[in-house]
């Protein structure tokens, strides 16, 4: 078995061994992963409980990565995430210590509780893997990731996150409750046993870089890049949105749509593999006009709308 058929079977493992922990959910499950295939951070925004947390330890224990778990209050400092310096006596020199996102996976819990000064403390992390504390650069260890939650937005202490920051995360999911029959299957797993102790490891670090690597190589023909600038610049001119998506949305929708067809078991991508990311990428990017969800129009109908009044290409 060549090797690109192996990682692309260990792929379909770690969707399985996640969903031990995480049930009924398999849809969201892959949308994780394929941010995390596609170099990407993801946002989880929902209420408290719905396995938000849970999702995000599963994928670390799956994937052998080492994680760093922060509880975001508004007492947590800048500092506490990306390290400080402190002088040594011994040495007579300036000493930095690694704050929270020093790791592989940064579990941000409850992000939008902290101030946004906390928050925007991610944005070098997330764009340029690295940190910069007393003018000195840190870089992150690889592969790194950011899962961030947070409490739907206008919940009792929740800071709205920035702009910038939100057009970061390469999607934004929500879990939502489970269904019945799914809640009656956790309850019996959780008797068996913790949740998270079903999950055992399926990749490497190594190896889960290497398959992003794969998925960088993963072909997309000019007629789907196209495809791709027209969905995003029709957010642009949009009537009921006042800020369309960036260029940033066009490469990460465009990687998680390689992301999709390299799991998929090809080398190139086809139009089906950009349709279904596409609000889960875009949504959270856009800013609508003022009165519009007065009007019950949302970011979701929006993109909708544009999906379908953009015409589909046939190169694959």
């Amino acid at each position: 078995m060549g090797n690109e058929q192996r990682y692309y079977l260990a792929g379909r493992s770690v969707l399985e061994m996640v969903a031990r922990a995480i049930v009924g959910k398999e849809a969201e499950i892959l949308r994780v992963f394929l941010a995390i295939l596609a170099r990407g951070h993801i946002l989880l925004e929902d209420m408290p409980g719905v396995g938000k947390t849970t999702l995000a330890l599963a994928f670390s224990k799956a994937l052998s990565l080492q994680y760093s778990r922060m509880q975001f209050t508004p007492d947590v400092l800048p500092s506490d995430v990306t390290g400080f310096s402190i002088f040594n006596k011994e040495t007579g020199r300036m000493e930095y210590t690694p704050g929270a996102v020093i790791c592989n996976l940064f579990l941000a819990d409850e992000l939008n509780r902290a101030t946004s000064r906390t928050q925007s403390a991610l944005l070098e992390a997330m764009e340029e893997d690295q940190v910069t504390v007393d003018g000195i650069s840190h870089p992150l260890p690889q592969p790194f990731v950011v899962i961030a939650t947070q409490n739907p937005v206008g919940a009792s202490g929740t800071q709205l996150l920035p702009d910038s920051q939100m057009d970061r995360f390469m999607i934004r999911l929500s879990l939502g409750y489970p269904r019945h029959e799914d809640e009656v299957l956790l309850l019996k797993r959780k008797q068996e046993a913790n949740l998270l102790d079903q999950v055992s490891p399926v990749l490497s670090g190594q190896e889960l870089a290497f398959m992003r690597a794969e998925v960088d190589r993963v072909h997309v023909h000019p007629e789907l890049l196209n495809y791709v600038v027209a969905l995003v610049g029709a957010t642009r001119n949009h009537p009921d949105v006042l800020m369309g998506a960036s260029p940033r949305a066009s490469i990460a929708l465009t990687s998680i749509a390689k992301a999709l067809a390299y799991l998929q078991g090809r080398d190139y991508v086809v139009p089906k593999d950009i349709a279904p990311l596409f609000t889960a990428t875009l949504a959270h990017r856009l800013i609508l006009r003022p009165g519009a969800e007065n009007e019950n129009i949302t970011a979701a109908a929006v993109l909708d709308g544009i999906l379908h009044s953009v015409r589909t290409p046939k190169a694959g």
